[in-house]
């Protein structure tokens, strides 16, 4: 059955889009328009390396050898040699669907036609892409200087059939890949080398899945908090919409609505409306303060994420329509850096409320439920462990949270003085991510476990379907059990989406 089809022009790509590609759900083409602005500027560089002006990176060197000027019968040598030198990547290969989403992001830039790629080279890329012919590319490598050199450097060498590539996601060398897909390599020509590696696309590639993540995490953090106020037996006075009208950021405000419709029709809430409690602790009542302020900074994120997957990133920029090609310095990460650096501290954020929650709920003298959620406590340690598990994760995820965004090593002998450490920044905003996915996850599993003590009465409608979905796949613990196999089952339910989507059905 054939794919949906995505045209991509350097202009409209959606990060919703990014994620299809990621999966190898849909084919990429080239729009006509794109086309024709690639041809456009390919032309005029074309014509300047004909020529005898010196024009960076189409017949000088690079960096700080940008002064030394490349006879014309060196051209190919210079582009190739240029690929060969700057493949210096580090550590394990990028996942399948970060590497893909490389290769997109890569094909979109030179779409915008500011690039001077030939047709011919774009065209294999974008043929790569819908082959499953994947470029090897390790994560390890780039300080995003001239953008991410190192791990673009090792996508353009599939094109040029050296390195290694996946096919069909078994890794090989990249001249089998080709042949195995139908594909043949090309030789660079004029400027090509650079344009290909110029620019800002791994970080984007790792920072655009992080985002999407983060953006699934923000709502499973409002379930996860949901089900512990139910299972606490907490108020939903401090939900209540006048709280929130009269501090109205944007993000509290989203979380508040969403814990309001979540924990619509509690019966639960009705059993403690007279009790002597006054107020609970911060990590019920603050929720919505704390959750909407992460989700502010995940919202600044996706802005930044949203204009740079569609920006010419590279240097020199070929202007075809006023004939000038000039060296700027759009390839510099900085944009992205923060933001990723903002990413991972709003994720931190989460996993330590959550993980302050699962405190609430295991220990006895703050919930008032059996020790450590356990049936005969002391034979049995219930989820005494998972709670210190998500304190483990909480304390590394806060290390990873200090800034990568300020930080910089220059290089390319102090030409490239100030750098930004964008990948730096996705790499870590990208593992943190995982450690908060598995932090909501034990703050689930635990809830559940606490509401198994409030049967038979019923919590929110919401609360209620992620109660049903987890003990679908998790039975209640009635006496201790290898637990990571039910915090793996539940990652799974937060990873895949499940979780969110069975709660949205069920208050929408």
């Amino acid at each position: 059955m054939s794919r949906p089809r995505l045209l991509i022009d350097g202009d409209t790509l959606k990060l919703e889009e990014i994620l299809q590609v990621s999966r190898h759900e849909v084919t990429v083409e080239l729009s006509p328009d794109a086309a024709k602005r690639v041809q456009a500027s390919r032309t005029l560089v074309d014509r300047v390396a004909a020529g005898d002006t010196p024009s960076y990176g189409i017949n000088t060197g690079f960096g700080t050898l940008a002064e030394v000027r490349i006879d014309r019968k060196d051209l190919r040598d210079l582009q190739r040699n240029l690929i060969l030198s700057h493949a210096c990547g580090v550590g394990h290969p990028l996942p399948l669907p970060e590497a893909r989403v490389l290769l997109l992001l890569r094909c979109n830039v030179l779409a915008k036609g500011f690039s001077g790629i030939r047709m011919e080279t774009l065209g294999l890329a974008i043929d790569m892409l819908n082959r499953d012919v994947v470029p090897v590319v390790p994560e390890r490598g780039s300080v995003g200087a001239s953008g991410d050199l190192a791990p673009l450097a090792h996508l353009a060498l599939v094109l040029i059939g050296e390195g290694e590539a996946f096919f069909e996601g078994v890794r090989m060398p990249s001249k089998q890949a080709l042949e195995k897909a139908g594909l043949k390599p090309v030789v660079l020509e004029a400027k090509e080398g650079l344009t290909l590696i110029n620019g800002t696309q791994a970080m984007c590639a790792v920072g655009t899945l992080l985002q999407l993540r983060a953006e699934m995490l923000a709502d499973v953090a409002d379930i996860a908090g949901a089900m512990t106020v139910e299972g606490l037996l907490g108020s939903h006075k401090p939900f209540l919409p006048e709280i929130h009208a009269v501090r109205p950021h944007a993000g509290q405000k989203a979380v508040a609505d969403h814990l309001r419709r979540i924990l619509k029709g509690s019966e639960l809430v009705e059993t403690h409306v007279n009790c002597s409690k006054v107020q609970d602790p911060y990590s019920l009542r603050c929720i919505p303060q704390v959750h909407g302020s992460a989700r502010e900074g995940i919202s600044f994120a996706r802005r930044i994420l949203e204009v740079e997957v569609n920006s010419g990133t590279d240097n020199p920029l070929v202007f075809a329509d006023t004939e000038n090609i000039i060296s700027g310095g759009n390839f510099h990460g900085q944009p992205i850096s923060l933001a990723m650096d903002v990413v991972a501290m709003a994720l931190t954020q989460l996993s330590s409320i959550s993980e302050r929650r699962v405190e609430q709920m295991v220990n006895p003298s703050l919930s008032g439920l059996p020790a450590f959620l356990a049936k005969n406590s002391g034979l049995n340690s219930g989820f005494m462990i998972a709670q210190v598990t998500a304190a483990a994760l909480v304390a590394e995820s806060r290390i990873l949270s200090h800034p990568a965004s300020v930080d910089s090593i220059p290089s390319s002998a102090g030409r490239e003085d100030h750098v930004s450490m964008g990948m730096t920044a996705a790499l870590k905003g990208r593992q943190v991510s995982e450690f908060t996915r598995s932090c909501l996850a034990i703050e689930v599993l635990v809830a559940a476990q606490a509401l198994d003590f409030r049967q038979p009465v019923k919590p929110g409608k919401g609360v209620l379907a992620a109660y049903e979905l987890v003990r679908s796949k998790v039975p209640h613990m009635d006496r201790d059990r290898e637990l990571h196999h039910d915090i793996t089952a539940v990652t799974a339910l937060v990873e895949s989406g499940a979780l969110r989507e069975a709660v949205r059905s069920a208050v929408h």
